[in-house]
C-alpha cells in the first residue's frame, strides 16, 4: 500500500507537471514543432547536427527545423510519456489490492490520452482535438486526484443531500467553461477582443455562431486558426460570458458548502473559492496585458487544479453519510 501511495502521489506531481507542459507547448505555438509523432522528424529527440538537420528538412520540406519549439514538444511528450508509464505501474500495484474502477479508467484515459496526442499532429492541430486534448489532460488530474483521495484516511462527514444534488450540474457548468476556454485556445481566439467589459465597440453585430461553432472540417493546417475575425470575437465573448456565469455558479456552491459544512470540506470549499476568485483575475490580466505567456500558462494551471478540487469535493460528498437535516 506505502509503495501504491507513492506511486499515486507522484503521478499527481507529475500529472500537473505535464499540463503546465502543454499549456506552454501550445502558447509558444510549438504544437507543430515536431511534424511526426511519436519521435521528431524522424529522430528520437530533435535534430541538432547538420546533417541530421538536413535529412530532417528533406523528410518534412515544408517545415524547417525550429529547435526551441521542436525541443518544447518533445519534452512535453517525455513527460506525458513517463507519466503514461507511471499509470501502467499503478494499476499493476492495483491488482494486489483489488481496486481496479479507478486504475482501470486512468489506463484507458492515459492511452486515449496519447492517441489525441497524436492525432493533435496528424491532424495538425485540429481544434476539437487540441481541446478534446485540454479536457483528458484535466480528466486524468482529476481521477488521480480522486485516487490519491482514496488511498488516506479521510473522515466521513454528514452533509445534505441538496449539495449532492447540487454538485453535478456545478461541475456541468465548469465542464463546459473549460471547455469553452479549450476552443478558444484552439481557435487562437484568445485575443480576438482586447477591450473590457465584453469586447471591441459593435460586438454585437458582429456575433458569428455558426463559423464559431463549426467543426471546421477539410483543412489541411488549422495552426494559428482558421475562423474569422467575427467568429473568433464570438467565441471570444462566449468564453467571457460563461467565466461570470462560473464564478456566480461555483462560487454560490463553496459558499453554501462552507456554510453547512465543517473540517476537511470547509477547507475544499475555501481552496475551491480561492482557486476560482484567482482564476478570474488571471482570465482579465490575459485581456489587460494581452495573453502574457506566464500568465496564460498559469490561466491554464489554475483551471486544471479547480477542476480537480471541485472532483475532489464530489467524491468526498458522494462518499459521505447524508446528515440528519438532509
Amino acid at each position: 500500500m506505502k509503495a501504491l501511495k507513492v506511486l499515486v502521489s507522484s503521478a499527481v506531481v507529475l500529472a500537473m507537471l505535464v499540463i503546465l507542459l502543454g499549456a506552454y507547448t501550445r502558447l509558444t505555438d510549438a504544437g507543430l514543432g515536431c511534424p511526426d509523432w511519436p519521435g521528431c522528424y524522424g529522430f528520437l529527440k530533435v535534430p541538432e547536427q547538420a546533417h541530421h538537420i538536413e535529412q530532417a528538412e528533406a523528410l518534412y520540406p515544408e517545415r524547417p527545423v525550429e529547435s526551441h519549439k521542436a525541443w518544447n514538444e518533445m519534452i512535453h511528450r517525455y513527460f506525458a510519456g513517463t507519466l503514461g508509464l507511471l499509470i501502467l505501474a499503478i494499476f499493476l500495484f492495483s491488482l494486489k489490492q483489488k481496486r481496479l474502477l479507478l486504475p482501470s479508467l486512468l489506463l484507458g484515459l492515459v492511452v486515449f490520452q496519447a492517441a489525441l496526442g497524436m492525432w493533435t499532429v496528424t491532424l495538425a492541430l485540429h481544434p476539437v482535438v487540441v481541446m478534446g486534448h485540454l479536457l483528458g489532460g484535466f480528466s486524468l488530474l482529476s481521477l488521480l486526484a480522486v485516487y490519491w483521495w482514496q488511498l488516506q484516511p479521510t473522515p466521513l462527514i454528514a452533509v445534505k443531500q441538496s449539495l449532492k444534488l447540487l454538485f453535478w450540474p456545478v461541475l456541468l457548468v465548469l465542464a463546459a467553461q473549460i471547455a469553452l476556454g479549450g476552443w478558444t485556445a484552439a481557435n487562437y481566439a484568445a485575443l480576438a477582443c482586447i477591450q473590457l467589459p465584453v469586447c471591441e465597440a459593435g460586438w454585437t453585430s458582429q456575433l458569428n455562431f455558426d463559423e464559431a461553432f463549426s467543426l471546421h472540417l477539410g483543412y489541411d493546417n488549422y495552426e494559428y486558426g482558421v475562423m474569422s475575425q467575427s467568429a473568433r470575437a464570438t467565441v471570444h465573448v462566449m468564453h467571457r460570458v460563461g467565466a461570470v456565469i462560473t464564478l456566480l455558479v461555483v462560487a454560490a456552491y463553496a459558499i453554501a458548502l462552507w456554510r453547512t459544512s465543517a473540517g476537511l470540506m470547509r477547507n475544499l470549499a475555501v481552496a475551491v473559492l480561492v482557486l476560482l476568485l484567482l482564476q478570474f483575475s488571471l482570465g482579465l490580466a490575459n485581456v489587460v496585458l494581452h495573453l502574457p505567456l506566464a500568465n496564460a500558462v498559469a490561466h491554464n494551471f489554475v483551471a486544471a487544479n479547480l477542476v480537480m478540487c471541485l472532483v475532489v469535493i464530489g467524491y468526498q460528498l458522494h462518499r459521505n453519510k447524508e446528515s440528519a437535516y438532509a
